[in-house]
């Protein structure tokens, strides 16, 4: 979905993705990450979304439920929260409500009573002349699934960057679909029980700094863990 129809779709402009953007500078290091090598930032929150309104689930414990994701099988991993700001920002609720409508489309419909709404802030960085395995990979897991109904990733920036191109496939690992996020609310949005999905290592421009790739990865499903 592209930057400009995302936009308008929101109402909001480019200071209102400016000032959204913002949140990115409040995460922390993702520990479970690290022991993979990769230099990623996050934080995490989970809700109930019914009726139009969100209801926030604590502890932020975040569950993998799908078998297709073989290195966090069995972990139940504990992030930092949303900061306060963040999780009370009008544009946030704007994208889940949007991501909402999307969800209650796929066909054949989940019949959620409530969705279970995952948000997921992003920033994978890549140091300048790194050659580890894990160093600026944005899904270090590779091909997967989430074990949801709607999986999407919203860009909210890049930074002195190349590479980081998405790919979709089917169940039979045929690829649908590969495009680099480019423009800051660039939207990509999967049925992901239909298919998978990973993104490619990012690496800096030039050595001037590090590359960075910053987005949102928000997900609703129909059940519960």
């Amino acid at each position: 979905m592209p930057s400009f129809d995302v936009a308008r779709s929101l109402g909001v402009g480019r200071e209102e993705w400016i000032r959204f953007a913002r949140h990115w500078e409040d995460l922390v290091p993702d520990p479970y990450a690290a022991e993979l090598g990769v230099t990623r930032l996050r934080r995490y929150g989970q809700y109930g979304f019914r009726d139009g309104a969100m209801r926030p689930i604590p502890p932020s414990v975040f569950a993998q439920p799908d078998d297709s994701n073989p290195l966090y099988i069995g972990k139940d991993r504990v992030f930092e929260p949303l900061t306060v700001e963040f999780a009370r920002d009008r544009l946030l609720r704007s994208v889940v409500g949007l991501l909402a409508r999307v969800a209650e489309a796929l066909e054949p419909l989940d019949d959620a009573a409530e969705w279970n709404v995952k948000v997921h802030p992003f920033r994978t960085r890549s140091s300048p002349g790194a050659s580890g395995y894990g160093d600026g990979q944005p899904t270090p897991e590779g091909l997967h699934r989430d074990g949801v109904t709607l999986v999407s990733s919203l860009l909210i920036g890049r930074r002195n960057a190349i590479g980081g191109e998405s790919r979709v496939c089917d169940g039979d690992h045929r690829t649908l679909l590969t495009r680099t996020l480019a423009e800051p609310g660039t939207l990509l949005l999967g049925d992901d029980r239909r298919t998978l999905h990973s993104v490619s290592t990012i690496r800096p421009i030039d050595n001037s700094g590090p590359a960075q790739r910053d987005v949102l990865v928000i997900t609703f499903a129909s059940r519960w863990p």
